[in-house]
């Protein structure tokens, strides 16, 4: 059965990115009056001459956003679970060569967490851990989310790749998505940043969006972390197709798009690419005109006002409040965290700022009870 990997293979990565720098205010202007844009269309709204059409790109975004998802933007919190990890990568807080406190929750402290996260008003939830196969693996979740998932409506996670049986075990437990960034889908700089662990296998990462669609995951997420790469287009270009593949192969799950950028950290790097702020919307901006029913997310890692302009545009999920580290909620330990959010307010305050922008903040949007199938 094929995979990513198969188109993978197909892609350049020096052409691409000799081509879509090589893109003209024309090819711009032909991808907007697209109705729907090709992955050469998609080159030129992520290319440098994208920069002078900003307006219109994101003119045409919030329309098509309006149209697909109407005012509704999701709430939703990340609660990490664990900051023990078997890999050792370049820019992550939580890798196994740096000297930090390890913590894993047991199921008091989980439920503390959750009552905290209940108070607040979340029913959205993003279990975050490490990757440690051995400690926070299937056992671990097995044990777990079934307690967790009886008290939100929606949950997700992003933790190590796992198997298709193993997802398709998660998903009767209750989960409804699972988020699994490529980092960086330039397979040399990959291997520079992954330097111990299972995360150095480029290609079982890679191929895990493809487990997920046969196991029938409900929502599938992708990204890349911007600025590993000395590209940030033709990583943002490689999301793209993989998100186009996912979506002939396995239509019946839904997709999110995510735009992480390298935050500060215990033992990160400089940024290999530098995106800025217009280029970040841009970037957004590009996506929802390639895919108008892709969800889009915007975290924490953003400032408020950063936020505060750009979700009225194309966003369809917010994160508020985000903790990174275990046991962030009912007992903050700072000095454990993966990196530093830059949104810190509360989620009613971010909530407020949705309602004044005209947005409908939404906490939770379905239950269990009136038809989810497991």
């Amino acid at each position: 059965m094929k995979t990513f990997t198969d188109r993978w293979r197909e892609l350049d990565w020096h052409h691409i990115t000799l081509t879509i720098n090589s893109k003209r205010a024309r090819d711009v202007e032909r991808a907007l009056s697209s109705a729907r844009p090709t992955p050469d269309d998609m080159m030129a709204l992520l290319s440098p001459a994208a920069a002078d059409y900003l307006e219109p790109m994101a003119q045409k975004a919030q329309r098509l956003t309006r149209q697909r998802f109407g005012n509704a933007v999701g709430l939703y919190v990340p609660l990490y679970l664990s900051n023990l990890c078997a890999n050792d990568c370049t820019y992550c807080g939580f890798s196994m060569s740096n000297r930090i406190r390890r913590k894993t929750l047991d199921t008091q402290e989980i439920a503390r967490e959750c009552d905290a996260l209940r108070e607040m008003g979340f029913q959205h939830l993003l279990l975050v851990t490490g990757e440690h196969q051995r400690k926070v693996g299937m056992d671990y979740f097995r044990e777990h989310l079934p307690a967790i998932r009886a008290r939100f409506s929606s949950l997700q996670m992003e933790v190590q790749p796992l198997t298709q049986a193993e997802y398709a075990e998660l998903k009767t437990l209750g989960l409804d998505g699972i988020l699994v960034y490529q980092e960086t889908y330039h397979e040399a700089t990959y291997a520079r940043h992954h330097l111990r662990g299972n995360k150095q296998d480029f290609f079982w990462r890679l191929e895990t969006p493809d487990r997920l669609g046969r196991a029938g995951i409900d929502k599938i997420g992708l990204g890349s972390l911007t600025g590993l790469s000395d590209s940030w287009r033709t990583d943002c270009f490689m999301v793209a197709e993989h998100l186009l593949w996912l979506q002939k192969r396995y239509w019946q799950s839904r997709y999110s798009v995510a735009f992480p950028r390298l935050r500060p950290c215990a033992g990160g790097v400089e940024p290999a690419s530098i995106m800025d702020e217009r280029q970040l919307v841009q970037a957004i901006c590009a996506f929802r005109l390639l895919s108008p029913e892709v969800e889009l997310t915007l975290s924490t890692r953003e400032s408020p006002a950063f936020r505060d302009n750009v979700v009225p545009i194309a966003i369809n999920n917010v994160s508020a409040f985000s903790k990174t580290q275990p046991g962030g909620y009912a007992d903050n330990q700072p000095e454990l965290e993966q990196f530093l959010p830059h949104d810190n307010r509360r989620p009613e305050q971010v909530a407020q700022a949705l309602s004044l922008a005209g947005l409908q903040p939404v906490w939770k949007d379905w239950d269990p009870f009136l038809g989810r199938q497991t």
